[in-house]
């Protein structure tokens, strides 16, 4: 609990890494709370060398592999710390290699999507699934990319910022698609995100899938799904969709916010770039129901996603689709705002309810190990 430093407000939920209640960041004018955003975001960024916000050098190169769209000076890097330019060239840290690690999960899984997910629920089968219900005895490849293009103030894998000095974590698509054994029958990329490595992700998974293709023998599922924040150019997001709906995996968009100013302030980006890239994917779900292309996600972070923000994105999800499937995720504290509760039961369920009320018809909640968890 704390006071917020614009209406005084005392005695409610607010993050001392943002200092202002939700009610002040979504009425007030950008102007106003952008003192507020800066120092927030430097905070997060700047102790591990990273650029607080993406670089507009006048003079130099755009990078589109994401749509922060930085422009980077010679010899620097963007945003992502990542991909930087080296001779008027865009290009990753080591050429044709990634920064990721990755680990075999057996199914079925705490993938978000589990509920409709064809490796752990009766879904997908029997063209996209092994068995008709949960995939045991197979496994998902787990694909972490360590590095991201947002900056969520309650991030719960910020370790990867490190990652980038670590020349041992950069790997090539041919060694990560040769961990995809017999027995892999799905694999998902996320992290950070896979947004700023997308060249990288859709390599592998052509590899892979190829060389299921050339497979003799009994049917050779492999699912290629994403567990994204959105960020992905509209050329990779077009190529995603089209792997996940020849190979039967999922989309899934973890859409933070409605509020464009809510979206900035916990994030660092106001988030409407991002709702256009879903309803994009949205216009793909009629091409395959069974299962899902598309799966929505958001985080109930006390304070801030309360059950008005969530009936507005509910809105817009059922908008598109109202069989798009909606995951209202449990909230722990972590990273900067580690000085928020865990989400409580009462507030999970009033955010249902206004999903549901919105329209959609697939709606669970997530992470309900840690409702109403006291320290």
């Amino acid at each position: 609990m704390s006071t917020c430093a614009l209406c005084g407000k005392k005695d409610i939920k607010i993050s001392s890494a943002i200092g202002l209640c939700a009610d002040c960041i979504k009425s007030s004018q950008h102007d106003v709370i952008l003192p507020f955003v800066v120092r927030a975001h430097e905070k997060s960024r700047l102790e591990f060398g990273l650029k607080p916000f993406p670089p507009r050098h006048e003079n130099g190169v755009v990078c589109g592999e994401c749509l922060n769209r930085c422009s980077i000076a010679e010899s620097e890097f963007g945003y992502c710390n990542l991909r930087g330019n080296f001779n008027g060239r865009i290009a990753l840290r080591q050429k044709g290699r990634g920064l990721l690690s990755w680990y075999h999960d057996p199914l079925p899984t705490n993938c978000v999507a589990d509920w409709v997910c064809p490796g752990c629920s009766n879904t997908g089968y029997p063209d996209f699934s092994y068995s008709d219900g949960p995939e045991y005895g197979y496994k998902n490849l787990a694909v972490f990319f360590e590095s991201c293009s947002l900056d969520c103030l309650f991030c719960q894998n910020w370790h990867f910022r490190t990652s980038a000095a670590n020349p041992i974590g950069f790997k090539t698509p041919e060694i990560l698609a040769k961990s995809a054994d017999t027995r892999t029958s799905c694999i998902c990329f996320f992290g950070g995100d896979p947004s700023v490595q997308m060249g990288f992700a859709i390599e592998a998974s052509e590899i892979i899938l190829n060389e299921r293709r050339k497979a003799s023998g009994d049917r050779n599922v492999f699912r290629i799904c994403w567990e994204t924040n959105g960020m992905v150019s509209r050329k990779h997001m077009h190529k995603a969709v089209e792997l996940s709906l020849e190979s039967g995996g999922c989309i899934k968009f973890d859409l933070k916010a409605h509020s464009p100013n809510l979206y900035m302030a916990l994030t660092g980006n106001d988030g409407r770039e991002i709702y256009e890239n879903f309803r994009f994917c949205g216009e793909f779900m009629h091409m395959r129901k069974d299962p899902p292309l598309l799966v929505a996600s958001t985080l109930l972070v006390p304070g801030y996603i309360d059950s008005d923000e969530i009936f507005n994105i509910a809105s817009f999800i059922s908008g598109i689709n109202p069989d798009i499937p909606y995951a209202l995720l449990a909230f722990h504290p972590d990273y900067l705002m580690s000085d928020l509760p865990f989400t409580s039961r009462e507030h999970a369920e009033s955010c249902f309810d206004a999903a549901r009320s919105a329209g959609l018809k697939n709606v669970k909640i997530g992470n309900i190990h840690i409702l109403n968890y006291t320290l």
